[in-house]
């Protein structure tokens, strides 16, 4: 049942509306279309000699202190020639930035944004001066992308700061920032950055048409977006990279790939991405080649281990007992000896047990939320053992597994490993080592068929990938990435010249 006392939503023809030459009538308008904003300050004032003005802005978006000093200042001590109109006020404010609306949904638009609107009698439309000034966090480290070589320069809320950090790094006007408007309530602006010499067109113009295609009442975060525009909506695998680091999105944007940037969320989202660059870190090119490669396959290993190592232990203490080593079954028997549940039951008791300690310890303070996660994890293990509910070695299998979920660089790829260990685990405990290779060739098919803005998941399966496979299996030496991905275009293929390589050492010199 709808609320009779809220305010009605204006019409879209009283948006739409040409700003007429009366100031009266303006006036009306507006205080109908902000009747109860609480922030919306009206402030009339007479320009030297005597035409009636009025200027509007939000308090806590304008600068207040500047709009005494470059707007109101400047006005009351000048006078309007005659055929001045706004275009000669304009010139008379020592206001860099500003421009002219003619509808009262441009006005409006601007008011909400921090851009206050000077509206003079007699004249039709208005001036929409720049000088929005709202709280906003400082560009700190990134939480959760932190890296021991690197910048340490992070996204914030504030989208223009974002868009200045992106082009402090790429200095080129083949760079390009496109701003779109999204949802009806929150009016989010959305940037789609791409380099226009490296990204395909194809690509381009499919992020713009998916983010054009998009019709709802509000954006708050990125994610919003995400859900959106990916390709497949049943996968719990992300098909977006989300990053906060510009660092990783200009390699990104080099290897020839968009940029989605929405004002209010440090996140990022770069398309199309890969399951193999979801698995990578910043800090695999920060370091030498030998120790990324080194602790890219550590990351591959670990990622199998924590989706499959629960399973494969239920699955063999179940039905495989003959792959055990005999010394090692006799100490998980004697383990195992007054413990009432199953394997499966036992594994699905601690993973529960486990997960739900990691989400509390996210939810605590940051002070305290550390410290109740280990210290829970290692109470509750301890008390579990003790009370014969289940056996040191499950505890230990549990705790391995927690670990190698923690090697996963991506939260949104790490998170989709933790629900999938679930159903593998009932496949395992139900049909043994079959029901695990059922499980694993169900996830690698499922993977195969996965896109990314028409690219697919799996790198493997592209035509023409194998140079890519320096920047995936291995980490090759940078003078060796001497081509782009296929994502790029191909008339632009070349990252670097073919010098780069070092030369051999001769005796001497």
């Amino acid at each position: 049942m709808s609320d009779s006392t809220s305010p009605p939503i204006p019409a879209q023809s009283e948006l739409d509306r040409p700003i007429a030459a009366d100031l009266n009538a303006n006036r009306a308008a507006l205080d109908g279309l902000l009747q109860d904003c609480a922030d919306a300050v009206f402030h009339p004032f007479s320009i030297g000699d005597g035409h009636s003005a009025l200027l509007i802005y939000l308090c806590g978006l304008s600068d207040k202190a500047q709009l005494e000093k470059m707007a109101i200042a400047p006005l009351i001590r000048s006078s309007m020639e005659a055929g001045d109109g706004l275009s000669g006020i304009a010139r008379k404010l020592p206001i860099a930035d500003l421009h002219q609306a003619g509808t009262i949904r441009e006005l409006v638009e601007g008011l909400f944004i921090g851009m206050p609107s000077l509206l003079v009698d007699g004249e039709p439309g208005a001036l929409i001066l720049n000088l929005a000034d709202w709280e906003k966090r400082g560009i700190d480290e990134p939480m959760a992308e932190s890296v021991v070589r690197g910048p340490r320069e992070g996204f914030g809320e504030s989208l223009d700061v974002n868009m200045s950090l992106m082009r402090r790094r790429l200095r080129t006007p083949s760079f390009k920032m496109k701003t779109m408007t999204v949802g009806r309530l929150t009016r989010t602006r959305v940037v789609v950055g791409y380099i226009q010499s490296v990204a395909k067109d194809s690509l381009v113009q499919e992020v713009l048409s998916r983010l054009s295609r998009i019709h709802t009442d509000g954006v708050l975060e990125s994610a919003n977006i995400e859900e959106l525009i990916q390709d497949s909506t049943l996968s719990p695998f992300p098909q977006l990279l989300s990053t906060e680091r510009p660092d990783v999105c200009a390699a990104s944007l080099m290897e020839g790939k968009a940029m989605l940037m929405v004002e209010g969320t440090p996140f990022a989202l770069i398309a199309p991405t890969s399951l193999f660059a979801l698995l990578q870190s910043p800090e695999d090119y920060y370091q030498r080649f030998m120790m990324g490669t080194v602790i890219r396959w550590l990351r591959y290993t670990f990622f199998l281990l924590a989706l499959l190592f629960p399973s494969l232990y239920v699955a063999i203490l179940t039905y495989h007992q003959e792959m055990v080593p005999t010394t090692l079954l006799l100490s998980i028997a004697k383990s195992r000896e007054d413990i009432p549940f199953p394997a499966l039951v036992e594994a699905l008791l601690m993973e529960i047990s486990f997960e739900a300690l990691r989400e509390a310890g996210v939810r605590l303070p940051k002070q305290v939320g550390s410290a109740v996660s280990i210290v829970g994890a290692l109470v509750i293990g301890q008390a579990a053992t003790a009370a014969g509910l289940v056996s040191p070695p499950m505890v230990m299998v549990v705790a391995l597994t927690g670990i190698a979920s923690f090697m996963i660089p991506h939260y949104s790829v790490g998170i989709s490993v933790r629900l999938l260990r679930f159903p593998v685990m009932l496949l395992a405990g139900f049909l043994g080592l079959l029901g695990l290779m059922l499980g694993v060739i169900a996830l690698v098919i499922h993977l195969a068929s996965l896109r990314s803005f028409g690219e697919p998941y799996l790198v493997f399966f592209r035509r023409g990938a194998r140079h890519s496979w320096k920047d995936t299996l291995i980490r090759a030496p940078a003078w060796a990435l001497d081509e782009r991905p296929a994502t790029a275009q191909k008339a632009n293929a070349d990252r670097q010249s073919k010098r780069n390589r070092p030369a051999p050492q001769r005796e001497g010199g």
